[in-house]
């Protein structure tokens, strides 16, 4: 069918917008399902013509980023716990590990205990010892907040300078045992002597990013402890303790 001179140049006109706007639509959609910001290229001169008012300034891109943004989740993390393990090995052929498990914040279904005088304990986090032998943790029995303690942030004071004999029975005095310590700043490292003249040596290693310090070593069944040295970093002997018989 022949077309007229004037009817070709209308339906080339008619083409050219409809190229124009297909061809900004699909630059400025690109941004709308990340939610980020596109560079939409500068249309062409006859593009840029052929577009309607309407068209150009259609909010398909920043409106819909700006939408995205205020419609994303603020996610707050949890403090994380922190679980150092202090140490760990064999005794009486039963594996035996010893760790330090620090709550920045107090546990939810954690409830302090009352001190002697009827006051709650205070406070803001919460200090654990989670020891094992053969497989069962001491203290089981206790529920899970068995041999934890309340201090306060990173650096209470209250944690350091304990000591004391674990076991799964007989109130620690047979079976397989561990000695731990929390000990000073200067301690490096503690020595356990036994009565059949050996020696168990345990390094003090620090929960990361505080204060909280131990060591641990086995006590295998049977034998009786002596002495319980504390060392520094250059072997001096800061401490020295016999009433572990």
């Amino acid at each position: 069918m022949a077309l007229s001179f004037a009817r070709k140049t209308a339906m080339a006109a008619v083409a050219v917008a409809a190229l124009g706007g297909v061809s900004f639509g699909a630059s400025a959609s690109e941004a709308a399902p990340g939610g980020r910001a596109v560079h939409v290229p500068a249309p062409s001169r006859t593009a840029h013509h052929s577009v309607s008012p309407q068209t150009a300034h259609h909010p398909a891109s920043a409106p819909a980023s700006a939408a995205a943004k205020r419609s994303a989740p603020a996610h707050r993390q949890k403090p994380q716990v922190v679980t150092q393990v202090i140490g760990s090995g064999r005794t009486d052929g039963h594996r035996w590990s010893f760790a330090l498990e620090f709550h920045p914040t107090l546990p939810k279904g954690y409830t302090p205990p009352d001190a002697p005088d009827g006051t709650t304990t205070q406070g803001t986090s919460l200090l654990c010892q989670r020891m094992y032998i053969g497989g069962v943790r001491i203290d089981l029995q206790g529920g899970p907040w068995s041999d934890c303690q309340t201090v306060t942030g990173t650096q209470g004071p209250r944690a350091a300078g304990e000591m004391g004999l674990w076991g799964l029975h007989d109130k620690d005095t047979s079976g397989s045992r561990l000695m731990v310590s929390n000990p000073e700043a200067e301690v490096a490292y503690g020595v356990v002597s036994l009565s059949d003249g050996t020696h168990v040596k345990a390094t003090t290693v620090t929960v990361p990013g505080t204060t909280y310090r131990a060591w641990a070593a086995p006590i295998p069944d049977g034998k009786t402890i002596t002495t319980v040295d504390q060392y520094d970093t250059h072997g001096n002997r800061l401490t020295h303790d016999t009433n572990w018989h």
